[in-house]
């Protein structure tokens, strides 16, 4: 079981992700609304796993990511875009994500990217 912050502007895409997460057995720690949110849970609660929006306001998720790697070159971070922004996606990895989801969201997918993770560790 993995303690997981989700950090997503859409409250849709914030609610769908935890039922997922949870059905796989983990715990959903917190949510944040934008990136900076985001980097604020991140310190607060120390998750085991992030999953940082791209598009969001305020700040985006690879400013975010920016930021957590900076202060946590550790953390396992994964990054969540709509379909069309793979260059974005592959920039995500290049400054420290670990992985990548795709909505409309695949259950499957999610729990074995979760799983990937958590083995690495």
């Amino acid at each position: 079981m993995a303690r997981i912050l989700i950090v997503d502007d859409s409250r849709t895409s914030r609610r769908m992700l935890t039922n997922i997460l949870e059905k796989y057995g983990h715990e959903v720690v917190g949510e944040a609304r934008n990136g900076e949110e985001g980097v604020a849970k991140y310190r607060e609660l120390k998750p085991d796993i992030v999953t940082l929006d791209i598009t969001m306001p305020v700040m985006d998720g690879l400013g975010a990511l920016d930021v957590i790697v900076d202060e946590d070159p550790e953390a396992n971070v994964i990054m969540v875009t709509a379909a069309g922004q793979k260059e974005k996606m592959v920039e995500a990895i290049k400054r420290g994500a670990l992985e990548f989801m795709q909505k409309p969201f695949d259950p499957e997918q999610i729990g074995s990217v979760i799983e990937s993770i958590l083995e690495k560790d």
